[in-house]
């Protein structure tokens, strides 16, 4: 019979070599054009400590808040049109915090964060990488970390925190600076708060995982 030779010792090594068949995928689909498209915005925010003005950084601003916020429409496309691939899980989170990164530098180079404010950015880039290189070593052994609750609302009141510092002209009765600096603090509570919560997970999965002890009768 003609489906019987997937039953002899052909068939079990093809489909013993079957899983370990590289997949090409297509880099150029539109969520991860959208993610590249992203990238943009890092050399506009670097022009922000030549033109400090208010049209200029109202300009800046909105390519910030665009950029920050349409991560969440290329995660979306992604997922819908079952577009993700290897490449886009890498250079997302690496869009994010390179943006995330240079704003806040920046921020502290035209001194719209003050001094006394700078833990804050410390603290923020340092979760941020200390985050990423716990999610490289939970892949390596075969753990899925998946982005908590309290980092999305980490992420959200740290971009609007940022969007807001850059527009830094009061509008109205509203002060976007002072705004900034208060959802400043609160994502910087959220950063040490979900980072705690990542590595809380991580090690009781490790503990989960352990082997039996020597002495067990088991």
């Amino acid at each position: 019979m003609a489906n019987s030779v997937d039953d002899g010792p052909v068939g079990e090594a093809h489909s013993k070599a079957e899983p370990n068949r590289i997949v090409r995928e297509k880099f150029w689909n539109l969520p991860n054009t959208i993610t590249v498209v992203r990238v943009g915005v890092v050399p506009i925010l670097l022009l922000l400590p030549w033109f400090p003005d208010r049209s200029s950084s109202l300009f800046i601003g909105w390519c910030f808040t665009i950029a920050a916020f349409s991560d969440l429409l290329d995660g979306w496309l992604a997922r819908r049109g079952q577009q993700v691939t290897r490449i886009g899980k890498l250079l997302d989170p690496l869009a994010d915090k390179l943006i995330v990164s240079t704003a806040l530098i920046v921020l502290v180079t035209v001194e719209r964060i003050p001094l006394w404010a700078i833990w804050m950015v410390v603290v923020i880039i340092g979760r941020e990488l200390a985050v990423t290189g716990l999610r490289g070593l939970a892949s390596s052994q075969g753990q899925v970390m998946a982005a908590s609750g309290y980092g999305k609302i980490k992420t959200f009141a740290q971009n609007v925190a940022i969007g807001a510092m850059i527009f830094y002209y009061p509008l109205l009765i509203f002060s976007f600076h002072n705004i900034g600096l208060a959802l400043l603090g609160l994502a910087t509570v959220l950063t040490l708060w979900s980072g705690y919560v990542y590595f809380a997970d991580y090690f009781r999965a490790e503990g989960q995982d352990d082997p039996p002890e020597s002495g067990s009768t088991a």
